[in-house]
């Protein structure tokens, strides 16, 4: 008698349970489907998922990511001036973006400095940014890899506090292998002609 008892409470408990959930339901207004989308709306969402979609050249800058020492040499000075510096690189964005932490000194006083470098799918050319602590200003430029897939040569302009006016630069970054790459910076000398004004070396911490 009394499992008898215990199955009814049981039972009635559940159809409780299964009436209230059904109400419940029932309240929440039903969800509005989005309208469907005309041919040129469709077009556009298409582009845009491939635009933003990472290729090849982003595994590319993939392969640089890691623990990175450093040699620094500036040659901006009457005699080549040495210094050391890490580097750490990571992609973010699901990929899309390769961006550098750089710590080191300069002119004998801490220097930090950031980068980003991507891939725009639309413009079909690699797009850098850096920023540091000795200034207040962007770098900012474009260039493209050469056949070989392990030279990227970009066009970079900053805003010189000398002249007060934006200057050019060439930087060129070689990837000498999976484990060393160079890159060299040039600009406008004392005559105002190129002449390379800095060169770091990458080699990979293992």
């Amino acid at each position: 008698m009394k499992n008898a008892m215990v199955r009814i409470v049981t039972i009635s408990l559940a159809l409780a349970l299964a009436a209230a959930a059904g109400a419940q339901d029932k309240a929440k207004p039903e969800a509005k489907k989005a309208p469907p989308m005309d041919p040129k709306q469709q077009a556009a969402m298409e582009a845009w998922q491939k635009a933003s979609t990472p290729g090849p050249e982003h595994k590319e800058l993939a392969a640089m990511a890691g623990h990175w020492d450093v040699t620094v040499t500036s040659f901006e000075g009457p005699t080549p001036q040495v210094t050391k510096g890490k580097a750490v690189r990571k992609m973010i964005f699901g990929g899309r973006y390769l961006q550098e932490d750089y710590e080191g000194t300069y002119m004998g006083q801490p220097f930090q400095g950031m980068g980003l470098t991507g891939y725009d799918n639309v413009l079909k050319k690699y797009i850098l940014f850096w920023a540091d602590s000795m200034s207040t200003t962007f770098m900012v430029g474009d260039g493209q890899m050469d056949a070989s897939g392990k030279v990227l040569t970009a066009l970079m302009t900053f805003s010189d506090p000398v002249s007060g006016k934006a200057v050019k630069t060439r930087e060129v970054m070689r990837r000498e292998g999976p484990d060393q790459e160079t890159f060299e910076m040039y600009g406008p000398g004392p005559d105002g002609k190129e002449m390379k004004m800095m060169e770091m070396t990458y080699k990979r911490v293992k």
